[in-house]
Protein backbone atom coordinates (compact mmCIF):
# COMPACT_ATOMS: atom_id res chain seq x y z
CA UNK A 1 0.00 0.00 0.00
CA UNK A 2 1.25 3.21 -0.72
CA UNK A 3 1.19 5.95 2.11
CA UNK A 4 0.88 9.93 1.00
CA UNK A 5 1.94 11.40 4.27
CA UNK A 6 1.21 15.17 4.25
CA UNK A 7 -0.51 15.10 0.74
CA UNK A 8 -4.13 17.29 1.04
CA UNK A 9 -7.64 15.70 -0.51
CA UNK A 10 -6.98 16.27 -3.98
CA UNK A 11 -9.97 18.14 -6.26
CA UNK A 12 -10.66 16.68 -9.75
CA UNK A 13 -7.15 15.33 -10.10
CA UNK A 14 -5.70 14.97 -13.51
CA UNK A 15 -2.53 13.43 -14.09
CA UNK A 16 -0.05 14.85 -16.78
CA UNK A 17 3.08 12.82 -17.30
CA UNK A 18 6.29 13.01 -19.77
CA UNK A 19 9.20 10.81 -19.84
CA UNK A 20 12.85 11.69 -21.66
CA UNK A 21 14.08 9.40 -23.93
CA UNK A 22 12.69 8.22 -27.09
CA UNK A 23 9.78 9.38 -26.96
CA UNK A 24 10.79 12.89 -25.84
CA UNK A 25 12.44 14.43 -29.63
CA UNK A 26 13.34 17.73 -28.73
CA UNK A 27 12.52 17.56 -25.47
CA UNK A 28 9.75 19.01 -25.78
CA UNK A 29 7.13 16.86 -23.60
CA UNK A 30 9.66 16.43 -20.87
CA UNK A 31 10.07 20.30 -21.06
CA UNK A 32 6.45 20.97 -20.68
CA UNK A 33 5.92 19.23 -18.02
CA UNK A 34 8.81 21.31 -16.59
CA UNK A 35 7.38 24.31 -17.48
CA UNK A 36 3.71 23.77 -15.06
CA UNK A 37 6.11 22.41 -12.22
CA UNK A 38 7.77 25.78 -12.21
CA UNK A 39 5.43 27.96 -12.87
CA UNK A 40 2.88 26.52 -10.55
CA UNK A 41 6.04 26.08 -7.94
CA UNK A 42 5.51 22.16 -7.14
CA UNK A 43 7.50 20.54 -5.40
CA UNK A 44 8.13 16.44 -4.88
CA UNK A 45 6.23 14.99 -2.71
CA UNK A 46 7.46 11.15 -3.81
CA UNK A 47 10.10 9.26 -6.07
CA UNK A 48 10.60 5.85 -7.44
CA UNK A 49 13.42 4.34 -6.60
CA UNK A 50 15.98 4.68 -9.58
CA UNK A 51 17.71 1.06 -8.55
CA UNK A 52 14.22 -0.74 -9.97
CA UNK A 53 13.53 0.79 -13.64
CA UNK A 54 17.23 2.27 -14.55
CA UNK A 55 20.79 1.15 -15.71
CA UNK A 56 23.06 3.60 -14.77
CA UNK A 57 25.19 3.05 -17.44
CA UNK A 58 22.47 4.48 -19.83
CA UNK A 59 21.43 7.30 -17.61
CA UNK A 60 24.25 8.18 -15.21
CA UNK A 61 23.78 9.87 -11.99
CA UNK A 62 24.93 13.33 -11.24
CA UNK A 63 27.48 14.61 -8.99
CA UNK A 64 27.25 18.13 -7.72
CA UNK A 65 28.19 20.29 -4.82
CA UNK A 66 26.20 21.60 -2.03
CA UNK A 67 28.33 24.09 0.08
CA UNK A 68 31.48 22.05 -0.10
CA UNK A 69 29.64 18.39 0.34
CA UNK A 70 29.39 16.78 -3.10
CA UNK A 71 26.13 15.01 -3.73
CA UNK A 72 24.47 12.39 -6.25
CA UNK A 73 21.43 12.81 -8.05
CA UNK A 74 20.22 9.84 -9.57
CA UNK A 75 17.84 9.39 -12.26
CA UNK A 76 14.58 8.86 -11.82
CA UNK A 77 10.74 9.43 -11.96
CA UNK A 78 9.25 11.72 -9.66
CA UNK A 79 5.70 13.04 -8.46
CA UNK A 80 4.40 16.58 -7.55
CA UNK A 81 1.15 18.06 -6.77
CA UNK A 82 0.03 21.84 -8.04
CA UNK A 83 -3.49 23.22 -7.28
CA UNK A 84 -4.53 25.59 -9.65
CA UNK A 85 -6.93 28.19 -8.46
CA UNK A 86 -9.63 30.12 -9.60
CA UNK A 87 -13.65 29.65 -10.21
CA UNK A 88 -12.98 25.72 -11.22
CA UNK A 89 -9.80 24.86 -8.91
CA UNK A 90 -8.29 21.38 -9.35
CA UNK A 91 -4.97 19.74 -9.17
CA UNK A 92 -2.34 17.97 -11.36
CA UNK A 93 -0.58 15.20 -10.04
CA UNK A 94 3.08 15.77 -12.34
CA UNK A 95 5.14 12.80 -13.36
CA UNK A 96 8.40 13.85 -14.68
CA UNK A 97 11.26 11.11 -15.14
CA UNK A 98 12.95 9.22 -17.93
CA UNK A 99 12.00 6.47 -19.86
CA UNK A 100 13.07 3.69 -17.65
CA UNK A 101 15.62 1.27 -18.72
CA UNK A 102 13.98 -2.10 -17.51
CA UNK A 103 10.74 -3.74 -15.77
CA UNK A 104 8.19 -1.36 -17.41
CA UNK A 105 5.33 -3.65 -16.01
CA UNK A 106 5.88 -2.92 -12.60
CA UNK A 107 7.24 0.91 -13.32
CA UNK A 108 3.31 1.52 -14.71
CA UNK A 109 1.90 -0.47 -12.12
CA UNK A 110 3.79 1.89 -9.52
CA UNK A 111 2.07 4.99 -11.05
CA UNK A 112 -1.01 3.33 -11.63
CA UNK A 113 -0.97 3.21 -7.45
CA UNK A 114 -0.61 6.16 -7.17
CA UNK A 115 -3.04 7.54 -9.10
CA UNK A 116 -5.36 5.16 -7.46
CA UNK A 117 -4.61 6.29 -4.10
CA UNK A 118 -4.93 10.25 -5.31
CA UNK A 119 -8.08 9.65 -6.89
CA UNK A 120 -6.89 10.26 -10.23
CA UNK A 121 -9.45 10.86 -13.02
CA UNK A 122 -7.51 11.20 -16.26
CA UNK A 123 -4.03 10.32 -17.18
CA UNK A 124 -3.00 12.76 -19.74
CA UNK A 125 0.59 11.76 -21.04
CA UNK A 126 2.83 13.87 -23.53
CA UNK A 127 4.91 13.40 -25.89
CA UNK A 128 7.08 14.25 -28.69
CA UNK A 129 7.68 12.61 -32.71
CA UNK A 130 10.52 13.24 -35.32
CA UNK A 131 8.22 14.16 -38.21
CA UNK A 132 8.29 15.91 -41.96
CA UNK A 133 6.85 19.27 -40.71
CA UNK A 134 8.35 22.31 -41.30
CA UNK A 135 9.27 24.60 -38.44
CA UNK A 136 7.72 27.70 -40.15
CA UNK A 137 3.95 26.44 -39.41
CA UNK A 138 2.25 25.82 -36.54
CA UNK A 139 3.45 22.52 -35.15
CA UNK A 140 0.68 19.40 -35.17
CA UNK A 141 -0.24 17.83 -32.13
CA UNK A 142 -2.10 14.92 -32.34
CA UNK A 143 -4.66 13.17 -29.33
CA UNK A 144 -4.84 9.57 -28.98
CA UNK A 145 -6.93 7.33 -26.63
CA UNK A 146 -7.68 3.73 -26.34
CA UNK A 147 -11.23 4.06 -24.92
CA UNK A 148 -13.74 4.87 -27.76
CA UNK A 149 -15.82 6.10 -25.52
CA UNK A 150 -13.53 8.74 -24.77
CA UNK A 151 -12.27 9.77 -27.81
CA UNK A 152 -15.57 10.58 -28.80
CA UNK A 153 -16.27 12.49 -25.79
CA UNK A 154 -13.07 14.63 -26.18
CA UNK A 155 -12.50 14.89 -29.40
CA UNK A 156 -9.89 12.48 -30.62
CA UNK A 157 -8.63 9.55 -32.62
CA UNK A 158 -8.91 6.23 -31.31
CA UNK A 159 -5.63 4.38 -31.52
CA UNK A 160 -5.15 2.08 -34.12
CA UNK A 161 -1.00 1.94 -34.21
CA UNK A 162 0.62 -1.26 -34.65
CA UNK A 163 4.57 -1.76 -34.56
CA UNK A 164 7.54 -0.64 -31.73
CA UNK A 165 6.18 1.68 -28.67
CA UNK A 166 7.89 3.54 -25.60
CA UNK A 167 6.81 4.04 -22.62
CA UNK A 168 4.38 6.52 -23.25
CA UNK A 169 2.39 3.40 -25.09
CA UNK A 170 2.74 0.84 -22.58
CA UNK A 171 1.61 3.47 -19.04
CA UNK A 172 -1.24 4.44 -21.46
CA UNK A 173 -2.36 0.42 -22.17
CA UNK A 174 -1.82 -0.27 -18.72
CA UNK A 175 -4.17 2.70 -18.23
CA UNK A 176 -7.03 1.62 -19.86
CA UNK A 177 -6.72 -2.37 -18.46
CA UNK A 178 -6.78 -0.54 -14.83
CA UNK A 179 -9.59 1.06 -16.15
CA UNK A 180 -8.04 4.55 -15.74
CA UNK A 181 -9.30 7.24 -18.55
CA UNK A 182 -5.79 8.04 -20.46
CA UNK A 183 -4.98 10.13 -23.51
CA UNK A 184 -1.85 10.78 -24.78
CA UNK A 185 -0.91 13.91 -26.95
CA UNK A 186 1.25 13.85 -29.55
CA UNK A 187 3.50 16.95 -30.68
CA UNK A 188 5.30 16.74 -34.17
CA UNK A 189 9.12 18.16 -34.42
CA UNK A 190 10.96 18.84 -37.65
CA UNK A 191 13.47 16.03 -38.12
CA UNK A 192 15.57 18.26 -40.22
CA UNK A 193 16.13 20.48 -36.37
CA UNK A 194 15.73 18.07 -33.66
CA UNK A 195 18.27 18.89 -31.03
CA UNK A 196 16.68 20.64 -28.25
CA UNK A 197 15.08 22.44 -27.08
CA UNK A 198 12.16 23.21 -28.77
CA UNK A 199 10.14 25.68 -27.03
CA UNK A 200 7.99 26.12 -30.28
CA UNK A 201 6.59 22.48 -29.21
CA UNK A 202 5.89 22.98 -25.64
CA UNK A 203 4.24 25.99 -26.09
CA UNK A 204 1.58 23.65 -29.08
CA UNK A 205 1.89 20.65 -26.33
CA UNK A 206 0.58 22.87 -23.58
CA UNK A 207 -2.07 24.92 -25.85
CA UNK A 208 -3.39 21.55 -26.11
CA UNK A 209 -3.19 20.36 -22.92
CA UNK A 210 -5.02 23.64 -21.73
CA UNK A 211 -7.82 22.77 -23.72
CA UNK A 212 -8.29 19.08 -23.17
CA UNK A 213 -8.57 19.57 -19.41
CA UNK A 214 -9.95 23.33 -19.30
CA UNK A 215 -7.12 25.09 -17.24
CA UNK A 216 -5.84 28.43 -18.06
CA UNK A 217 -2.21 27.54 -17.95
CA UNK A 218 0.68 30.09 -17.37
CA UNK A 219 2.91 30.72 -20.32
CA UNK A 220 5.68 32.95 -18.74
CA UNK A 221 8.34 33.42 -21.37
CA UNK A 222 7.60 30.64 -23.53
CA UNK A 223 5.77 31.98 -25.91
CA UNK A 224 8.99 34.73 -26.90
CA UNK A 225 11.27 31.84 -26.35
CA UNK A 226 8.86 30.60 -29.38
CA UNK A 227 9.32 33.10 -31.67
CA UNK A 228 13.33 33.44 -30.68
CA UNK A 229 13.57 29.70 -31.87
CA UNK A 230 11.83 30.25 -35.03
CA UNK A 231 14.06 33.34 -36.21
CA UNK A 232 16.82 31.10 -35.39
CA UNK A 233 16.06 28.39 -37.29
CA UNK A 234 14.86 30.53 -40.45
CA UNK A 235 18.29 32.19 -39.72
CA UNK A 236 20.52 28.89 -40.01
CA UNK A 237 18.09 27.57 -42.44
CA UNK A 238 18.89 30.44 -45.04
CA UNK A 239 22.52 29.94 -44.87
CA UNK A 240 22.18 26.40 -46.53
CA UNK A 241 20.10 26.02 -49.81
CA UNK A 242 19.51 22.75 -49.66
CA UNK A 243 17.85 23.03 -46.40
CA UNK A 244 15.78 25.93 -47.50
CA UNK A 245 14.64 24.78 -50.66
CA UNK A 246 13.30 20.89 -48.41
CA UNK A 247 11.50 23.28 -46.27
CA UNK A 248 9.96 24.92 -48.56
CA UNK A 249 9.32 22.23 -50.07
CA UNK A 250 7.57 20.84 -46.81
CA UNK A 251 5.58 24.30 -46.41
CA UNK A 252 3.73 23.76 -50.10
CA UNK A 253 3.13 20.01 -49.01
CA UNK A 254 1.74 20.96 -45.38
CA UNK A 255 -0.26 24.16 -46.95
CA UNK A 256 -1.65 21.95 -49.80
CA UNK A 257 -2.89 19.28 -47.09
CA UNK A 258 -4.43 21.48 -44.78
CA UNK A 259 -6.15 24.22 -47.60
CA UNK A 260 -9.58 21.99 -46.65
CA UNK A 261 -8.94 22.48 -42.85
CA UNK A 262 -9.21 26.01 -42.89
CA UNK A 263 -12.79 25.44 -41.22
CA UNK A 264 -13.97 27.65 -38.97
CA UNK A 265 -14.33 24.96 -36.05
CA UNK A 266 -10.03 26.16 -35.79
CA UNK A 267 -11.26 29.68 -35.73
CA UNK A 268 -13.78 29.50 -32.97
CA UNK A 269 -11.56 26.98 -30.78
CA UNK A 270 -8.71 29.77 -31.36
CA UNK A 271 -10.88 32.43 -30.29
CA UNK A 272 -12.36 31.01 -27.33
CA UNK A 273 -8.85 30.43 -26.29
CA UNK A 274 -8.11 34.49 -26.92
CA UNK A 275 -11.51 34.86 -24.74
CA UNK A 276 -10.15 32.42 -21.61
CA UNK A 277 -6.79 34.32 -21.47
CA UNK A 278 -8.22 37.27 -21.51
CA UNK A 279 -11.83 36.66 -18.99
CA UNK A 280 -8.52 35.10 -16.48
CA UNK A 281 -9.95 31.81 -16.76
CA UNK A 282 -8.68 29.43 -15.14
CA UNK A 283 -7.41 31.30 -11.99
CA UNK A 284 -4.13 32.94 -10.70
CA UNK A 285 -0.11 31.27 -11.85
CA UNK A 286 -0.12 30.41 -8.43
CA UNK A 287 -0.59 27.16 -7.19
CA UNK A 288 0.94 24.74 -3.87
CA UNK A 289 2.09 21.29 -3.53
CA UNK A 290 2.73 19.24 -0.49
CA UNK A 291 6.00 17.66 -0.18
CA UNK A 292 7.23 14.70 1.56
CA UNK A 293 10.51 13.73 -0.30
CA UNK A 294 13.72 15.30 -1.59
CA UNK A 295 12.76 18.09 -3.66
CA UNK A 296 15.90 18.77 -5.95
CA UNK A 297 15.70 18.67 -9.57
CA UNK A 298 17.47 15.91 -11.04
CA UNK A 299 19.93 15.97 -13.71
CA UNK A 300 20.94 14.03 -16.27
CA UNK A 301 23.58 14.00 -19.27
CA UNK A 302 22.92 16.43 -21.89
CA UNK A 303 23.17 14.47 -25.62
CA UNK A 304 25.24 16.91 -27.52
CA UNK A 305 23.65 18.82 -30.05
CA UNK A 306 24.58 20.35 -33.52
CA UNK A 307 24.45 24.16 -33.75
CA UNK A 308 22.99 23.96 -37.51
CA UNK A 309 20.36 21.75 -38.89
CA UNK A 310 21.76 19.15 -41.31
CA UNK A 311 21.42 18.40 -45.18
CA UNK A 312 18.19 16.57 -45.25
CA UNK A 313 17.75 13.56 -48.00
CA UNK A 314 14.56 14.78 -50.53
CA UNK A 315 11.25 14.17 -48.88
CA UNK A 316 10.24 10.90 -50.91
CA UNK A 317 6.79 8.75 -50.76
CA UNK A 318 7.87 6.45 -48.35
CA UNK A 319 10.14 8.88 -46.14
CA UNK A 320 8.79 7.73 -42.35
CA UNK A 321 9.36 10.09 -38.80
CA UNK A 322 11.05 8.60 -36.61
CA UNK A 323 9.81 6.49 -34.27
CA UNK A 324 6.76 4.88 -36.49
CA UNK A 325 3.92 6.92 -36.49
CA UNK A 326 0.34 6.45 -35.15
CA UNK A 327 -2.73 7.81 -36.77
CA UNK A 328 -4.42 10.29 -35.19
CA UNK A 329 -6.17 13.77 -34.95
CA UNK A 330 -3.59 16.57 -34.77
CA UNK A 331 -4.13 20.00 -34.24
CA UNK A 332 -1.43 23.05 -34.65
CA UNK A 333 -0.06 25.31 -31.92
CA UNK A 334 -3.02 27.75 -33.11
CA UNK A 335 -5.97 25.05 -33.15
CA UNK A 336 -5.85 24.18 -36.86
CA UNK A 337 -6.47 20.84 -37.50
CA UNK A 338 -3.54 18.68 -39.58
CA UNK A 339 -3.60 15.04 -41.19
CA UNK A 340 -0.32 14.71 -39.60
CA UNK A 341 0.75 11.48 -37.49
CA UNK A 342 1.38 10.54 -33.84
CA UNK A 343 3.04 7.54 -32.52
CA UNK A 344 3.10 5.81 -29.22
Amino acid sequence: MIELEGVPELIDPVMVAAFEGWNDAGDAASTAVAHLDREWKGEVFAALDAEDYYDFQVNRPTVWMDAGVRKITWPTTRLSVVRVGGDKPRDLVLVRGIEPSMRWRSFCNELLGFAHELGVELVVILGALLGDTPHTRPVPISGTTSDPDLAQRMDLEETKYEGPTGIVGVLQEACTHAGVPAVSLWAAVPHYVSQPPNPKATLALLNRLEDLIDVRIPLGELAEDARAWQVGVDQLAAEDSEVAEYVQTLEEARDTAELPEASGEAIAREFERYLRRRDGGGGPAGGHATESGEGTSYLRDSPSGRTRPPKPPKPSADTDPEPDPEPGTETGADGEDSGDSSEE
